[in-house]
């Protein structure tokens, strides 16, 4: 088998280039992200692997595919998917972000949604995508696992839609969740617009002894009340 050894070999340009802008496809790199899309069924397009690694792929020279990896220190697996989008967001658990534009945040939030049963993400205007490279690092294969779907207003979520909103409405943990439902989930700083607010059918809060949570540490700690206390 032919080992790629330059750094100029087109399918390496076209790794980098989707590292900083995508076309409906994306990279990702790592055993565990690789094996998380194994395990659910992705069909990578292409897959690449450091040469004498003995994982499968177009084998490339170990320091070639460290200069195109995305992480600091290098990588022995990465491969290109097509983005999968859902049609539309579907319960009975739903998280749907706002305005939540860290990647890491993002990708976070997939990870929760897998380990605490969400059927779906839905990603609201203004937040970050989740195919992009920290999005889908911070994900962990919860990617691969979670739908995710765009949506433009709050009337597209599915289920009774609660915002969380700093020290307003009752607490989370206090009141019997439906049984389908979205959590609504804005940036730190920003929260939720007013409009986006009023759309949802009640509002509650996390209490908690300092000002704020960032969106990934909120809706996480949402999931687990909810998860807790299943309708």
């Amino acid at each position: 088998m032919t080992v790629i050894t330059s750094p100029h070999n087109e399918k390496l340009k076209t790794l980098r280039r989707l590292q900083r802008r995508r076309d409906g496809r994306f990279v990702a790199e790592g055993e565990d992200l690789l094996a998380a899309a194994d395990a659910a069924g992705w069909e990578p397009l292409e897959r690449f692997a450091a040469a004498g690694s003995g994982l499968p792929g177009t084998e490339v020279e170990a320091e070639v595919l460290a200069k195109v990896s995305a992480l600091g220190s290098g990588t022995r697996a990465l491969a290109v998917y097509r983005e999968r989008w859902a049609t539309a967001p579907t319960g009975p658990r739903c998280v749907a972000l706002w305005g939540v534009r860290d990647p890491g945040n993002v990708g976070t939030v997939l990870r929760s949604a897998l380990a605490f049963g969400a059927d779906c993400v839905a990603i609201g205007p203004g937040t970050a995508d989740p195919y992009g490279p920290k999005a889908v690092r911070a994900s962990m294969g919860a990617l691969f696992a979670v739908p995710v779907a765009r949506v433009e207003g709050i009337a597209e979520l599915p289920g009774e839609r609660i915002a969380l909103v700093a020290r307003a409405g009752a607490p989370l943990a206090a009141t019997a969740p439906s049984p389908d439902c979205t959590l609504v989930v804005g940036a730190e700083r920003e929260g939720l617009p007013g409009d986006v607010v009023a759309g949802c059918d009640r509002t509650a809060h996390i209490p908690i002894a300092s000002e704020s949570l960032n969106a990934a540490m909120a809706a996480t700690v949402a999931l687990y009340e909810l998860s807790r206390n299943p309708a």
